[in-house]
């Protein structure tokens, strides 16, 4: 979540209480984004740019790092992520659990070579399975309840292709720390290589952003030395 007021924020809270609490903990997104009634700022996470934690990670690449590469944009919202790589040079699947969202995406970017999909990331399509040179995964973990954030990244963690990648962007604490509310923050355990299932590249970068007030980031790069099954 962003610089949104703070009621934005509590309003998306509730909607997720209210799914939750009926055993529907993937229901509140789309009632969300119905009720925004294509009003971005009902959406908490609706910068209608791109991710700053996303862009900070591309500058460290070479833009020849991006052409022609398979992209899957997991939890898309309204898309600006997903343009980006497409920009870049890049042929990008986009897919959000939201219905609403996907058709806002498509009148947002009409002319987007971007494939906008809405699809369950709990029940993917299985052509999906081992298919993409980078997967992003931004702020999707950390909406989702811990008892099938586990079953969720299992699934991020399936879309990559052997010698692809999987970028990692969420809200950090410290393992001792209670998570408080939605969006719930990550542990370095839930984001260590034993959890992901692939090897990270580098160390997970720890940080404060530039929001206010600051937010504690994790991102981390992982790359799938696994053989295709």
């Amino acid at each position: 979540m962003n610089n949104q007021p703070s009621e934005t924020r509590n309003s998306a809270r509730q909607f997720a209480k209210i799914y939750i609490d009926c055993g529907d903990p993937l229901g509140w997104f789309e009632a969300l984004y119905l009720a925004a009634n294509e009003n971005p700022y009902v959406i908490p996470w609706a910068d209608m740019k791109p991710n700053p934690n996303i862009l900070a990670w591309i500058d460290k690449k070479a833009p020849s790092f991006f052409q022609g590469l398979q992209v899957l944009v997991v939890g898309c919202g309204l898309g600006d992520d997903a343009e980006k790589f497409a920009e870049l040079g890049c042929h990008v699947v986009a897919f959000d659990i939201s219905l609403t969202a996907i058709k806002w995406c498509q009148q947002r970017f009409p002319l987007s070579s971007v494939k906008y999909v809405a699809a369950d990331l709990l029940k993917p399509p299985t052509e999906w399975n081992q298919s993409f040179d980078l997967v992003i995964e931004a702020y999707t973990l950390q909406v989702l309840p811990p008892d099938i954030r586990t079953s969720a990244l299992e699934k991020i963690a399936s879309f990559v292709r052997p010698q692809g990648r999987l970028l990692i962007v969420a809200r950090g604490r410290d393992e001792e720390n209670p998570p408080g509310t939605m969006p719930w923050p990550l542990t370095k355990t839930e984001l260590s290589e034993d959890a992901v299932g692939l090897n990270a590249i580098s160390p997970l970068e720890d940080y404060f952003d530039n929001e206010v007030p600051p937010v504690r980031r994790f991102r981390i790069e992982f790359i799938n030395h696994n053989y295709l099954v």
